[in-house]
């Protein structure tokens, strides 16, 4: 009797070990994953302001100087403006299909990538599991 109650103490503590256990493992996941796109999102973010100033300023420049060649300043920003418009209109009536289907595709890639690695994880630790018990 006295040897059942140890194994069902041994039991309860053990059960309430692996619970504790699995709850850091799940707190370490989570900061694992937040970090990992905090990490790469302040990066992109930096390096995209930096490209939309380029390309803000490039625009500029490049509507004062077309203005410039037309006579008057605004002249230029019409142009650019007309300009982008015609690329904005071209693209949504012949290009937006295509562009749509390269974006999902990039995302499904990506995801399955994501999956990939998780199970390749997985695969990993049952390994050295069964390495530790043997």
């Amino acid at each position: 009797m006295e040897n059942n109650l140890n194994n069902i103490e041994t039991l309860l503590e053990n059960t309430a070990t692996y619970g504790k256990t699995s709850f850091e493992l799940v707190k370490l996941k989570v900061l694992d994953k937040t970090s990992d796109k905090l990490s790469s999102f302040f990066p992109h973010t930096i390096v995209a302001f930096i490209i939309v100033s380029f390309l803000l300023f490039a625009n500029l420049g490049l509507a004062f100087w077309v203005g410039e060649l037309l006579g008057r300043i605004y002249f230029g920003f019409f142009v650019l403006a007309g300009a982008y418009a015609f690329i904005a209109l071209v693209m949504h009536l012949f290009l937006r299909k295509w562009l749509k289907r390269i974006f999902y595709d990039f995302l499904i890639r990506s995801y399955d990538l994501k999956i990939q690695q998780t199970t390749d994880d997985r695969q990993q630790t049952t390994e050295q599991r069964t390495k530790m018990k043997d």
